[in-house]
């Protein structure tokens, strides 16, 4: 999660559930390897497409009828009566009463809609106990969805007991639908020099969960790249390292890529301002190179500001076709196996 500063319009808009429309679907099916479908639900609602779908979109998802299955999920979460609050796992039963069964929970409509855009397989991930439990639940009963256990690095310093928290994330880490522990890591934007030492403790607790379970290590780095690499180095990474939402340039690129890590790129790759970031994704083998939403944060330019979803990860994939040179459909194959390599296979 890398939620960033916004305006007070910007926030309005993505919890109106604003949704963009859906963009050409991709040839090869990819996976999203970051989202928070929990936050998605809570804040912006499903994604509900607008007259402006492109007509190759509409040649394939059928706009109507989504609309109608996302709609009767708005409904059931506007019948749980908070939307802030709610638990999709939760609305199920609401769904079913008010719209005759048209969806099961929020959750199976953007899961739907985000497959009919070619992305099939989802990663959830967890930033404190409670998201990490909703997350490993519904990976057990969603085939479509994996999910990572974490205390993100903002909340560790925040925590009365750090390590019972962390006691609750191991015992998560065992399961087999969880395949990743993160997103951990150090971020030096949000927290300052005070909570920095609880941060580090809490990352190498993570590190060493991660190797005594054979599971991927989903790294959060905000303004701390020295440091992350310094503690990797220190403690000896896991077998797969995943650097979510890279937010470094070319040259740190290229220590991760020597490292053998993944990076994953968000929507942040198609802001006009991202030269960095593009150079960065320019240097990276195909075989390293991973893509994300971070929804409900991070929309693909020309959506900025708006909320994000699955769906829209055709909008990055391409963006990165084009700063790499890479063929799409080929991209698409890396970005697939990239995936399963990274978490094992979903179905």
């Amino acid at each position: 999660m890398n939620e960033p500063t916004e305006s007070r319009k910007q926030r309005a808009a993505r919890r109106a559930g604003e949704f963009p429309p859906a963009p050409e679907p991709l040839p090869v099916a990819v996976p999203d390897s970051h989202t928070h479908l929990d936050i998605t639900v809570a804040e912006a609602g499903v994604p509900l497409f607008g007259s402006g779908a492109p007509d190759e979109a509409a040649a394939t998802v059928d706009t109507a009828a989504t609309s109608a299955v996302a709609g009767a999920a708005v409904n059931a979460v506007a019948a749980t009566g908070a939307l802030a609050a709610v638990d999709p796992l939760a609305a199920a039963d609401a769904v079913a009463a008010a719209d005759s069964g048209l969806v099961t929970d929020p959750v199976d409509a953007i899961v739907r809609v985000a497959a009919a855009a070619g992305v099939d397989r989802l990663v959830q991930v967890g930033v404190d106990v409670e998201s990490s439990r909703w997350g490993a639940r519904l990976a057990a009963r969603h085939p479509a969805v994996l999910a990572t256990v974490a205390l993100h690095p903002n909340e560790a310093p925040r925590l009365a007991d750090l390590d019972a928290a962390l006691r609750e994330i191991e015992a998560l880490a065992a399961l087999d639908e969880v395949r990743g522990i993160g997103e951990t890591g150090m971020d030096f934007f949000r927290t300052g020099e005070d909570g920095r030492a609880v941060q580090e403790e809490s990352f190498r607790a993570h590190i060493a969960i991660a190797k005594r379970y054979g599971k991927t290590l989903v790294i959060h780095d905000r303004d701390a790249h020295a440091d992350v690499l310094r503690i990797l180095d220190d403690e000896g990474a896991p077998d797969t390292v995943v650097l979510h939402c890279f937010s470094g340039d070319a040259g740190f690129a290229a220590e991760c890529v020597r490292r053998g890590y993944l990076l994953s790129f968000a929507g942040t790759v198609t802001f006009a301002s991202a030269h960095a970031l593009r150079a960065a994704a320019a240097v990276t083998p195909p075989e390293q190179l991973l893509v994300e939403t971070d929804a409900p944060y991070l929309t693909p330019t020309p959506y900025r500001g708006r909320p994000n979803a699955s769906y829209l990860i055709p909008l990055t994939v391409r963006s990165l076709a084009a700063t790499t040179g890479v063929d799409l459909a080929t991209l698409c194959g890396h970005l697939s196996a990239n995936g399963e390599r990274a978490f094992g296979p979903w179905l």
